[in-house]
């Protein structure tokens, strides 16, 4: 071998570049016991291979169709970095893409996610997925395979990215939404905050007060990063069970173009949400983040979810059944209002 002009006597190896290789493998081997409480029924493969099998037979299925979905946490990530608190983070991929998936009516049935990094941490990585398998844990999914990826040079000293991908199923016939018609009642079920969207948002606002993630929450106890990473709330549970009772016509989940965007979604042409925004409370979170940065009402409706993270569109017979199925599965439930004739969404009232 010829040695560079003083340069090493000895060949550069993949750690000189930057590339731990027994890092990723302890990771793999730290994160088995997390993975493991994930299985569910059609799982087939632990972590380690090149790729990860499912059985759909085996989950139940007889007739089924698949459903996709992908996302991120945006810059959410941010926060989370800055702070040091990624335990939760994890949650929030997972539920970004569940979510989704029930709105097509679909069970999701496993979960990858990717993780990037310029270098591992064995012990940070292994927060951030057990996270992400806690999140598999509370919506019924298994967590089969992902991707770490270690790259110097692509990202900044303890930055990192995560994206995750979820695979649903459903019976021929059934996806969502379907048979949605005039005088269905809208059922909101409230957030735990401003979940995974508007984050840019929510730091330019941080940025405006002159607050730090340490100072305390001026809408809440505890420190303001700390709140604002309160992890996005999972549906999925409680949403299947709703739509295996029957009289659940859509699902809409309130992500990014908040409650104005996300709800005619659902809705067929012709027709349109009319919302009473007095019929619930403002959570205090967007309160101060509209006060401090003098946002107007509807630009607050289409930034935000304001306080309601999924709207179930109902018949009017069922309404009453859902919403008291869903305060038995711990949700808080408020009658939004109704489908009517129109475009798009249609507000009442004021929000409180």
């Amino acid at each position: 071998m010829t040695t560079p002009k003083n340069g090493p006597t000895t060949g550069l190896t993949y750690a000189d570049a930057g590339v731990d290789i027994d890092a990723g493998n302890a990771l793999v081997d730290r994160i088995k016991p997390a993975a493991k409480r994930t299985n569910r029924p059609g799982t087939m493969s632990g972590l380690g291979g090149f790729g990860a099998l499912f059985d759909l037979k085996a989950a139940g299925y007889n007739d089924p169709i698949l459903v996709g979905a992908t996302d991120g946490v945006g810059t959410k990530l941010r926060i989370a970095i800055d702070t040091g608190n990624v335990d939760t983070i994890g949650i929030d991929l997972v539920a970004m893409c569940v979510n989704d998936l029930v709105c097509q009516g679909a069970e999701p049935l496993f979960f990858l996610d990717y993780f990037a990094t310029g270098k591992l941490e064995v012990d940070q990585a292994t927060r951030i997925i057990e996270g992400i398998a806690e999140g598999c844990v509370q919506s019924g999914c298994a967590l089969i395979g992902g991707e770490t990826a270690e790259m110097p040079g692509m990202y900044h000293k303890g930055d990192f990215d995560l994206a995750g991908f979820a695979v649903g199923a459903m019976e021929r016939g059934s996806d969502l939404p379907a048979g949605v018609q005039e005088g269905d009642v809208l059922i909101g079920l409230a957030s735990n905050g401003v979940h995974s969207n508007g984050y840019s948002f929510v730091r330019k606002v941080v940025e405006l007060s002159g607050l730090g993630w340490d100072a305390p929450s001026p809408f809440s106890d505890g420190a303001l990063g700390q709140a604002l990473l309160a992890p996005t709330r999972l549906y999925v549970k409680q949403a299947l069970k709703a739509v295996r009772a029957g009289g659940v016509h859509a699902l809409a989940h309130i992500t990014g173009g908040g409650l104005t965007e996300n709800p005619p979604r659902v809705i067929p042409e012709g027709l349109a949400c009319e919302i009473d925004l007095s019929s619930w409370q403002l959570p205090p979170v967007f309160r101060w983040l509209a006060e401090t940065a003098g946002m107007s009402e509807p630009e607050l409706l289409k930034t935000f979810n304001c306080g309601i993270g999924m709207i179930a569109v109902v018949a009017a017979d069922r309404a009453d059944a859902i919403e008291a199925l869903f305060r038995a599965e711990g949700e808080t439930v408020t009658r939004l209002g109704r489908v009517v004739p129109g475009d798009g969404v249609i507000y009442k009232g004021r929000l409180l």
